[in-house]
């Protein structure tokens, strides 16, 4: 067999055994999640969590150039030597495909957070409507013990880096009480993509190949605790989208820190809302009228803030985001963010955790 054929039939090698994977979470979540992923992890933060800039974003940069130039390059021969360019491209996503599971992605096919922490999936609307009304008492709380005025707005008083440090506190916290949690060695940076993130539609993401905590450094300050706690908890080994924003959550509100349980307890009550909104409105408009005035206009702040930088582009890269998350053992793609009030109102079922 010719040397060029062998990454392009790797790939499909890797797309077989990952298929097969999926049947196995329990092994992988012993051997790769709590095994081999955490040597992983720990030296990818630890070379790289001290350096001032994303290094990811720049590798990113790096090959984004590269490739442009090789199109360049080859825009005379590429007709003619088409089956040629087609293999190199091919070869070249075979190791990336390698190295992003290998480095990280293997936790796609882990055991999930529901039968991990032995959260029920299930809940009925009466549970839901239930759990809203307690998350609606205790944001209005949070935001009143900083406002001190129901009608104001939260403005943060930190600046991002001072944020990124005060993310460990609820961590550290999280830690005490479930040990899978417990963060160690940070590698948490603003991203220098963060405008095209932001056109993207992105508050942040977490670079599989780096293992850094990347915040899209524009989005409004209110939701940036949570966004941080949410990429953490991508880089303890969490893949699944609605289970960062679960543990997120639940970082925030250890965190002794009133902003960041603010901006959990009011991004969660947003979620719960919309997911009232698809069953019920009039029970949407009977629970909107219950919270206070100024977390509204902390809604009204990230919606403007988004509708200024709503393109097509937005749209085109969440449904290329969809079809990845499909791929990867999230059926339900892009909504997969949202089925973490799943794992919020089950979880919050013994009242004593509220």
């Amino acid at each position: 067999m010719k040397r060029k054929y062998i990454l392009p039939l790797f790939l499909i090698v890797q797309i077989i055994l990952l298929k097969i994977l999926a049947f196995f979470p329990e092994m992988v979540e012993r051997y790769y999640s709590n095994g081999l992923y955490l040597v992983i992890s720990k030296i990818s933060r630890t070379v790289l969590g001290k350096i001032p800039f994303s290094v990811g974003d720049v590798l990113y940069g790096i090959v984004l150039l590269y490739a442009l130039y090789s199109i360049w390059k080859t825009r005379k021969s590429w007709k003619s030597q088409w089956k040629n360019n087609i293999l190199k491209v091919t070869s070249f996503l075979s190791i990336a495909y390698f190295l992003f599971h290998l480095l990280w992605a293997f936790n796609y096919y882990r055991v999930p957070l529901f039968e991990k922490m032995s959260i029920e999936r299930d809940y009925s609307d009466e549970d839901l409507y239930r759990f809203t009304e307690k998350l609606i008492t205790k944001t209005n709380e949070v935001h009143f013990k900083i406002t001190n005025d129901k009608n104001l707005k939260v403005s943060l008083p930190y600046s991002q880096d001072s944020i990124f440090k005060m993310s460990q506190n609820g961590y550290d916290n999280l830690g005490k009480q479930y040990a899978f949690f417990k963060y160690e060695i940070s590698s948490k940076k603003r991203s220098l993509f963060s405008l095209p993130l932001t056109y993207m539609g992105f508050g942040g993401y977490l670079n599989p190949f780096t293992n850094e905590a990347q915040v899209n450094d524009k989005i409004p300050m209110v939701g940036f605790p949570m966004t941080i706690n949410h990429e953490m908890a991508h880089q303890m080994g969490f893949a699944s989208e609605s289970e960062c924003n679960f543990i997120g959550f639940l970082a925030s509100v250890k965190n002794e820190d009133l902003y960041f349980q603010y901006s959990a307890y009011q991004y969660a009550l947003r979620y719960c809302l919309n997911n009232i909104g698809m069953k019920n409105e009039s029970k949407f408009d009977y629970y909107k009228n219950k919270i206070n005035p100024g977390i509204i206009e902390n809604y009204k702040e990230s919606d403007t803030f988004w509708k200024s930088y709503d393109t097509l582009i937005d749209n085109g890269f969440h449904a290329f985001y969809d079809q990845f998350l499909k791929m990867n053992q999230q059926k339900e793609g892009m909504e997969s963010y949202s089925k973490y009030v799943d794992l919020l109102v089950n979880y919050y079922k013994e009242g004593s955790r509220f």
